[in-house]
């Protein structure tokens, strides 16, 4: 059966979560901060609401990618890369010694065929003197809390300390009064629940593809099992997002809908943020106007659970490919 070729994919959700604490600024003596931000809403308002970063989630989403590609025989992977190393490709000494005399676009031809991560999260290639640029052919936005619809709140904790049982009583009792080894250790942890707001846009036609010579580094099954990877671990973002203080605040994730648009040409899939209450019906409008620019080359399905996002996403990982630039027949 042929599959479809899609340029790109986009996705326009907003997710409910409950007593997570994914993102945080550090802390401030014995309090944890949340990280807040001030957004516009569609009104024109200014709010100061709860967010968690898009590097945040970008991590996510590259660590769940780190475990498909390394489950996966097919899928390359340089030495940082199998470490889930940040540096990825510049961690690979034979990547380094192989492209010592090698020029930018050869440079990028062999990185694009030894790390499938370096190809689709993207790097800055800094060995050898360089300064050789590889966009991520995934990104991803704030995830910002709908105003109006979250809070965040601290909540008090303690911490027990053992104390040194082998000293007697009146020992532990002076170093209790001089504040050494305390029994009790006295903290403030935040949690926040509300609506949240993310959009996420994946280029497939860019994976494998050289920006330089503006050719394909591999073939086309190679570039098919890599977006496949790419969409499953966007998949799992959405299913366990990763991040600060899970041990005890694993995120309740109650709902998540939204809309999932895909293109199979150079028009983009459209997105619109979730910040707007008719964001669905704004897509809407805008697959129909495209159908009169550039006819059948964008769908949309709408998802109202996680259940729904996990069928659509199986089947465009199933039924379709990564379609393919010829700029060179142009």
């Amino acid at each position: 059966m042929t599959k479809t070729q899609l340029y790109s994919v986009s996705i326009s959700a907003r997710a409910t979560l409950d007593m997570h604490s994914l993102n945080n600024e550090g802390g401030e003596g014995n309090q944890i901060q949340t990280r807040m931000v001030n957004i516009v809403d569609q009104n024109g308002n200014l709010h100061n609401v709860n967010a968690i970063s898009g590097d945040m989630y970008k991590h996510i989403q590259a660590e769940h990618l780190f475990h498909i590609a390394r489950a996966n025989n097919n899928m390359p992977l340089s030495t940082g890369a199998a470490e889930f190393n940040a540096n990825r490709i510049n961690a690979d000494s034979g990547f380094v010694s192989r492209t010592k005399d090698m020029s930018d676009a050869e440079t990028l031809d062999d990185m694009l065929r030894s790390c499938a991560v370096s190809d689709m999260e993207g790097i800055l290639v800094t060995e050898n003197k360089r300064s050789l640029p590889r966009k991520s052919v995934v990104e991803f936005g704030w995830v910002i809390g709908v105003p109006e619809h979250v809070e965040t709140d601290s909540y008090f904790h303690v911490k027990y300390v053992n104390q040194d049982r082998s000293k007697s009583s009146e020992s532990r009792e002076v170093e209790g009064k001089s504040g050494a080894n305390l029994g009790q250790s006295i903290f403030h942890r935040p949690a926040s629940s509300g609506i949240y707001a993310t959009i996420c846009h994946l280029e497939l036609a860019r994976i494998g593809f050289n920006d330089i010579t503006q050719e394909y580094a591999i073939t086309s099954e190679q570039r098919a099992v890599r977006a496949q990877a790419l969409l499953e671990s966007v998949l799992y973002t959405f299913l366990k997002p990763n991040g600060a203080m899970r041990a005890a605040q694993a995120p309740h994730i109650v709902t998540v809908e939204g809309v999932v648009s895909t293109s199979t040409g150079a028009t983009p899939a459209p997105t619109v943020s979730p910040l707007k209450d008719d964001y669905r019906e704004q897509i809407g409008r805008i697959h129909q106007a495209l159908g009169q620019i550039a006819a059948d080359t964008v769908q949309i399905f709408s998802f109202d659970s996680l259940a729904d996002l996990t069928d659509i996403m199986g089947d465009l990982m199933n039924n379709t490919e990564p379609y393919t630039i010829r700029y060179q027949e142009a």
